[in-house]
């Protein structure tokens, strides 16, 4: 199977929208459903993330940018819709985190969630969905007032339903915010995007790096120190795990290379190169395959679990890398990713990707697709990242 090839990304990309494309609309309640097991069979029908909500959205906006077919920016019309009407909340000017029936059930404000608002919107306007960048400003504004915290250069996480600003500060809301910053200045040209999308690189990445072996560290003190106590004992927890995660060392990894694609910055792509080199020699299971959820601080393994995610990040980051610097490395890493996918990952019967395996690579359990942790938005984002972000010549059948 020659993995590096154009249209295979596009062919499998195909798959992975097919597997949603004629289950995924509620006719009833609105929106998508968002709870798969294997077979495309649904458990939860009622229940809504809004992560998933606006993934969904951005999935079949860019699956109709690159397919050129109006029937996906029908479905992300739809979902688009079902964000206005019901995740905000008009008149407090708020998003509801989670949904059941419709009925708001968090009210908990999420960064981690604006900031995906924030992607939506940006490829919406890209895809055509929306004929005016205004959301774009409207959601980036609403950040500005309300999670920037300009004496600490980064975002805050949360504001509790009381209106709290809570204290715990991570890398992860501040990533994600970067990726919908950089598709902001790709859809708008916008020069503020791109600007504050550098600035939380060199924050992560360079700055609060130098605290935690070179690495970006998950969560941090007020004090903005690596807090290596925080979460210690839950490493599996979705959104804020203990330890490093070699999955967010690469996904950063892609950012800095998207970041330098639109303005050459060569320290980003060394940067990129050492997290991924580090991420990748300390993850990889050699016995079993795949790239491990987390390490510690020694770069040992402290969840042996294999998550789509990361592998799809991974190999998306391997592609850029082997662009930016034609090192052959990358690419052998970007292969032995692929055919470890290929055997474990990719469900050949049904369609899309399974969400986690444990160390021996066996399922967990037949769901596939859960809201607010999967909807196939890496593994469909990441081949078409590698399709849009590489420059050289790109091999095709």
């Amino acid at each position: 199977m020659n993995f590096y090839n154009a249209d295979f990304l596009t062919h499998h990309s195909q798959s992975i929208v097919n597997f949603y494309t004629d289950r995924c609309v509620d006719n009833d309640l609105g929106g998508y459903y968002q709870n798969y097991l294997d077979d495309g069979s649904l458990f939860k029908a009622g229940f809504r993330q809004l992560v998933s909500s606006t993934r969904m959205v951005i999935n079949f906006c860019r699956a109709a940018k690159h397919f050129k077919n109006n029937e996906y920016l029908t479905l992300a019309k739809h979902g688009l819709d079902y964000i206005e009407a019901h995740h905000w909340i008009a008149k407090t000017k708020q998003y509801a985190w989670t949904l059941d029936d419709n009925q708001p059930q968090d009210m908990t404000q999420q960064a981690y969630g604006y900031a995906f608002v924030l992607l939506c919107y940006a490829h919406c306007y890209k895809a055509g969905v929306i004929s005016s960048d205004r959301k774009i400003d409207e959601t980036f504004e609403l950040l500005e007032s309300r999670f920037w915290q300009a004496n600490e250069g980064i975002y805050a996480d949360t504001i509790y339903a009381n209106g709290e600003l809570c204290e715990y500060r991570g890398q992860n809301a501040n990533m994600h915010i970067c990726e919908a910053l950089i598709s902001a200045y790709s859809a708008t040209n916008e020069r503020r995007y791109l600007k504050r999308a550098q600035h939380l690189a060199e924050r992560f990445c360079f700055e609060l790096s130098e605290q935690s072996l070179g690495l970006v560290y998950e969560h941090f003190t007020p004090a903005l120190l690596p807090d290596f106590d925080y979460n210690k004992d839950d490493a599996k927890n979705l959104y804020r795990p203990w330890g490093f995660q070699p999955g967010h060392q690469t996904e950063w990894a892609k950012l800095l290379l998207q970041i330098n694609f639109f303005e050459a910055k060569p320290k980003f792509v060394e940067k990129a190169q050492h997290l991924f080199d580090v991420a990748f020699a300390n993850a990889w299971d050699n016995t079993h395959g795949g790239l491990v959820y987390g390490f510690d601080t020694h770069y040992i393994t402290c969840d042996s679990d294999k998550y789509f995610w990361v592998q799809a990040e991974s190999f998306a980051a391997a592609a850029l890398l082997f662009d930016a610097t034609q090192n052959n490395a990358y690419l052998t890493h970007y292969n032995a990713l692929w055919q470890y996918c290929w055997q474990y990952f990719v469900d050949h019967d049904h369609g899309a990707w399974y969400r986690v395996l444990k160390e021996n690579n066996q399922k967990y359990s037949a769901k596939k697709s859960e809201a607010g942790a999967k909807c196939d938005y890496h593994t469909l984002g990441a081949c078409f990242d590698v399709l849009e972000y590489t420059t050289n010549p790109f091999p095709t059948n």
